[in-house]
């Protein structure tokens, strides 16, 4: 006969400081857990908090919130005759820790603190919290959980849960990820089910490396390893992608969503206790019952990865969901310039529209109740995209005498496929009256460079339409929805992509200055898959011509009606060449020398080592000289691993020697001596060949 056991893990989409909402969600997930059977319910790492507290963490209140978060859990009688495994914040001998608090019946049974530190990227966990060293010791209990549970101390550290039949080990988020994994030492010790509490966010092409070592933490030693995550965005740059999931001797047998509009999903699985390979307990039942031998256990299933593409359509639309809803405002503004980059922008959002529907199509009460209080009206029911796109979506494509037919015509044709109120604005007189200001004071009136004027009229030129547009776009956005008779106001998307954040190939304070920008993370070359992707998934065959026409910026005079500026020729450097040098920056860690060492290698077929060389100093010249624009850049959605967030992800000085004269010296010094030895190989060829004629 088997030891058969159903357990449940879950992904909640948790928010920093929300303690009314998180409780609700977690209560929720444990009312799902045992109405499917389930005897253990592991949660996300800090729900009780919300992971993205930050700083938050040091105030005594959030302490203090968590406690009272946990007295009402306990009380509850949606809690009692499952074990229920809760993550939170607790003070530990004046320390605090970011901890597991493990309860069943009012009594807690366990706490278990976290041992090794995300402290990388975009986690400074270290800022917070202490790692746990230690082995076993005894917590003193407030007043409050005492009252309820009668304890005075429980168990605080590196412990497990043995129950008459199994036994428990949790780990936590980044220890997953460790080398010296603490399920590595449990398994060996005879622990059969591994838990794992996690907040960890959203990357393109991460979530195979998150399956990878869940199905390998049990595949050596055999076991069952339930992992739990954060959904959503909890108030940061960051979506945290769900994915909770059963795994059994390296099989996936249960699969939550990656992106999802749920706030609460719960999976559940059934499983032989008897099954885990060198199991090593065989004690009779606590999770399991002895009337289970009709009862079928899951099987291994194949997750199913999205492509890239499918990544960058669910994950920002989830997140600007998450951002639309929780801000209070009444949509969103954008202005489309009939680019990739806002073409992008707008497509992500018409792609929450889609998600949005689909979610009421499929009776999730939430997220009808959350699209009423956003648009103001306690009736509507949203029934298409296109439709729900017209309430909460504007677009205005903000022409100036620079500006081509080709870019109007088809922002006006992408707006019309997607359904934004779209709106068109020309600044030209907005752009005479600064001008009129500054000629009216200096007695002068800069040129264009195509009207003889310098590089420092030029720039200036082009700077102010820029900067006009921002303040354009903050105006409609506050009023446009007034000017209609409707309440609220919007929020300002921005559309700068990795690549020209990482150059600094944008006006500071221009139309890249906006609230929040959800591709302020993804690649050019990305961005154009996934526009081509959306031409087929939504039906838009405007992105087309979009994807084909050369990106361009359009702040210079046109040449015969024709643009004469394009983003490539102002950068330097191809969109894709960028990607491979911002992956070697960050990714590689590589200066400008050591980058100059790889690219010779890498780039051998298409560049001499001259070239090579021209095209770093001339990258780290223009990320040196615009490195401060970082600093009050949009905040972005994160979901590339070589992205410059001056926030907390890419932390650099902003003031540098441009010259960067060491590091160029050595990079001269190489080229001569390739050219050395070029020259050098060169006559050997050429006496050699007058040998043998001899």
């Amino acid at each position: 006969m088997g030891r058969k056991v159903t357990v449940a893990t879950c992904s909640l989409n948790q928010w920093a400081l929300d303690f009314d909402g998180n409780l609700q969600r977690i209560l929720t997930s444990i009312e799902v857990a045992k109405s499917r059977g389930a005897k253990y319910r592991l949660g996300p790492e800090l729900e009780v908090s919300g992971y993205g507290c930050a700083d938050h963490f040091y105030e005594s209140d959030t302490l203090l919130h968590s406690l009272q978060v946990l007295k009402k859990l306990l009380e509850s009688p949606v809690t009692q005759d499952i074990i229920c495994d809760v993550g939170m914040p607790i003070m530990h001998h004046n320390v605090r820790y970011n901890c597991r608090v493990v309860f069943l019946h009012r009594r807690i049974l366990l706490i278990r603190p976290k041992m090794q530190m995300a402290n990388y990227g975009n986690y400074r966990e270290l800022r917070w919290f202490s790692p746990w060293s230690r082995q076993v010791e005894e917590y003193f209990l407030p007043r409050m959980i005492q009252e309820v549970t009668g304890q005075e101390t429980v168990p605080f550290g590196d412990c497990v849960l043995s129950t008459k039949d199994t036994c428990i080990g949790s780990e936590m988020c980044a220890e997953l990820w460790n080398p010296r994994s603490p399920h590595i030492d449990m398994s060996l010790d005879g622990v059969e089910i591994f838990t794992n509490s996690s907040a960890s966010h959203h990357e393109l092409r991460k979530a195979d490396q998150r399956v990878s070592l869940v199905k390998s933490a049990t595949t050596k030693s055999g076991g069952i390893y339930l992992y739990a995550n954060q959904r959503g965005c909890d108030g940061d740059r960051l979506y945290y992608d769900g994915c909770c999931m059963v795994a059994i001797n390296g099989d996936i047998v249960a699969q939550g969503a990656q992106f999802s509009l749920d706030d609460v999903e719960v999976v559940t699985a059934t499983l032989d206790l008897e099954d885990p390979e060198h199991s090593q307990t065989r004690r009779w039942t606590a999770l399991s019952s002895g009337d289970d031998v009709f009862l079928p256990t899951h099987q291994p299933i194949t997750w199913q990865f999205h492509t890239p593409e499918e990544e960058i359509s669910l994950g920002p639309a989830c997140w600007l969901w998450d951002y639309l809803r929780r801000s209070g405002q009444a949509g969103f503004l954008l202005p489309l310039s009939g680019g990739v980059d806002s073409s992008s922008t707008a497509c992500i959002v018409h792609s929450m529209c889609v998600l949005v529907c689909q979610a009421v199509q499929d009776g999730n009460v939430q997220v009808l109740r959350d699209v009423r209080r956003v648009v103001g009206d306690e009736a509507y029911c949203p029934q298409r995209p296109k439709e729900l796109c017209g309430r909460v979506f504007t677009t205005c494509y903000m022409a100036s005498e620079n500006s081509s037919e080709g870019t109007r015509g088809r922002a006006k044709d992408l707006a019309a496929q997607i359904g934004s109120a779209h709106l068109n604005i020309n600044i030209d007189l907005a752009v005479k009256g600064m001008l009129g200001v500054f000629s009216m004071v200096t007695g002068k009136l800069p040129q264009f460079r195509a009207s003889g004027g310098s590089v420092r009229e030029n720039l200036a030129l082009q700077n102010v339409q820029a900067r006009i547009r921002m303040v354009l776009a903050y105006l409609f956005a506050q009023l446009s929805l007034w000017a209609r008779g409707k309440p609220g106001g919007l929020l300002v998307l921005g559309s700068a992509n990795v690549d020209e954040s990482l150059t600094g190939y944008f006006t500071k304070y221009d139309c890249s200055s906006a609230d929040v920008n959800p591709i302020g993370g993804i690649s050019k070359t990305d961005l154009k898959s996934f526009l081509l992707y959306c031409v087929d998934q939504f039906q838009l065959p405007a992105l087309t011509g979009i994807v084909a026409a050369p990106p361009t910026a359009e702040l210079e005079p046109l040449t015969d009606g024709q643009v004469s500026q394009t983003d490539e020729a102002d950068m330097g450097m191809t969109y894709s060449e960028l990607s491979v040098i911002g992956r070697l920056r960050k990714i590689s860690k590589c200066g400008p020398y050591s980058m100059f060492c790889k690219l010779i290698h890498m780039w051998k077929e298409a560049f001499s080592p001259s070239e090579v060389a021209q095209k770093v100093k001339h990258f780290f010249r223009m990320y040196s000289v615009n490195r401060h624009k970082m600093t009050t850049v949009t905040p972005s959605y994160h979901a590339e691993s070589y992205s410059p967030d001056d926030n907390r992800f890419d932390l650099r000085p902003f003031l540098y020697n441009t010259r960067w004269t060491w590091q160029f010296r050595c990079i001269d010094n190489e080229v001569s001596s390739v050219h050395s030895r070029n020259s050098a190989d060169f006559f050997i060829i050429i006496d050699n060949n007058l040998f043998s004629a001899s």
